[in-house]
């Protein structure tokens, strides 16, 4: 078995994958996907120190009046557009800071050391959540979405091998 760790949204047909994971709502319709974790959630995050003197957004909108930390993913073309959803409504917003990322353990770091507030899978930072060294914002503005997925192109005869890993990794 060979396993390839990247962010970017590689093509498996075409780099001669036999399957990938990605979350369920960005693997393509043509693929067969096979729901390998529970739902998942974006959250944004900051340290305590970041509200000194200042109040906590309670509107996506109001992330303009705070120092964000953007994260910059080759798959995306550039900064990561935060998103947000309540009542049926959904929003993108493009945050502004002084500091950039290229990946999660830094976003954390960067956050947990009072740059700015991150955008970040809530399972990443749950402990820091926990300890009080990061605080939730916007929580009602975050719900969970569909969480990792094997994925593949549909197979005449899967190896039992490749069955077996899709057996072992399927979240019931």
């Amino acid at each position: 078995m060979e396993l390839n760790a990247e962010s970017a949204l590689t093509d498996i047909v075409t780099e001669r994958f036999d399957a990938g994971v990605r979350l369920g709502d960005q693997v393509e319709k043509s693929m067969i996907a096979v729901r390998i974790g529970p739902k998942a959630r974006m959250i944004a995050v900051a340290s305590p120190s970041c509200f000194a003197g200042r109040e906590m957004p309670l509107t996506p909108q109001e992330l303009t009046g705070h120092r964000c930390i953007n994260l910059r993913l080759p798959s995306y073309g550039g900064f990561y557009a935060w998103e947000f959803e309540k009542d049926g409504h959904e929003l993108r917003v493009r945050v502004e800071g002084q500091v950039a990322v290229n990946g999660v353990p830094q976003l954390v770091s960067a956050a947990l050391d009072g740059y700015g507030l991150a955008y970040v899978h809530e399972d990443v930072v749950a402990g820091h959540l926990q300890n009080g060294s990061l605080v939730q914002v916007l929580d009602d503005w975050c719900p969970p979405f569909p969480g990792y997925h094997l994925y593949y192109p549909s197979r005449r005869n899967p190896s039992p091998t490749f069955t077996m890993l899709v057996d072992a990794l399927r979240h019931r």
